[in-house]
């Protein structure tokens, strides 16, 4: 039986990691086939990681969105709902943010974050959950960050918007309780991918790799039905880097 997976963001970092992690856990798996549906806002990413999985045998659509764009966000949900009628799993992935002192933030780094972490992964998350409530079953995951739960000083906006998303994920597990849908919070520490634009290779030696993070969230998505992971939280061994 296919599973219908959507996952945002998968043209770099973390996103690519999860959609090739689901892509070889097909080819390992005899009871999971998944037909991937790769969405981020660059279509050379999306060719590039739809490649690397059709090589492990998943079948791909890549559907370029931004999630800041509402009309990114209906094109997508609709474009799933209209193509194949339901949704297995729904990786809300895609995020942004600037890091800077607090009093250097302005408008423009408010609603850049904001509108992509909060505002798109909402709507889209509120168009896609009814098909899951509908035949009582499907996953939804939230790729947070320990963020979601601890300041940072230069983070303050980007710190903001996580927090929101955990206030959505334990909204969502109320309402996922009563359909058999399962909500995961995956919380990352610093894991090395473009957000954090050059670091030095010192740095990069205390920092998780996006397969890391993309290893457990499959695993978790393969427990039975009646069992949900509920929080995944991954840290640099080292603990969390602080920024100064």
């Amino acid at each position: 039986m296919k599973h219908i997976v959507l996952i945002t963001g998968a043209g770099k970092g973390i996103g690519r990691a999860i959609a090739l992690a689901f892509a070889k856990a097909g080819k390992d798996n005899p009871d999971f086939d998944p037909l991937l549906i790769l969405s981020s806002r660059t279509q050379a990413d999306l060719d590039s990681i739809s490649l690397e999985c059709r090589a492990e045998g998943a079948l791909t659509d890549t559907v370029p969105a931004d999630l800041a764009c509402m009309g990114d966000v209906r094109r997508l949900s609709c474009h799933i709902l209209e193509r194949y009628g339901t949704i297995d799993c729904l990786v809300n992935n895609a995020g942004v943010g600037r890091f800077k002192p607090f009093a250097e933030m302005n408008e423009d780094d408010f609603d850049y974050t904001m509108a992509t972490n909060l505002k798109g992964t909402f709507f889209l998350t509120q168009a896609l959950f009814p098909a899951m409530e509908l035949k009582r079953s499907g996953h939804i995951f939230f790729i947070t960050s320990v963020a979601a739960e601890k300041a940072f000083k230069h983070s303050s906006i980007y710190c903001m918007s996580k927090f929101g998303q955990k206030g959505l994920v334990e909204t969502m597990r109320l309402y996922g309780r009563e359909c058999n849908v399962r909500i995961t919070d995956v919380m990352p520490g610093a894991v090395h991918t473009p957000m954090w634009g050059d670091v030095d290779e010192e740095f990069q030696s205390f920092m998780m790799k996006p397969e890391d993070i993309a290893a457990p969230v499959v695993q978790a998505y393969l427990q039975p039905s009646r069992t949900t992971v509920e929080e995944i939280v991954i840290r640099p061994t080292g603990g969390d880097l602080q920024d100064s």
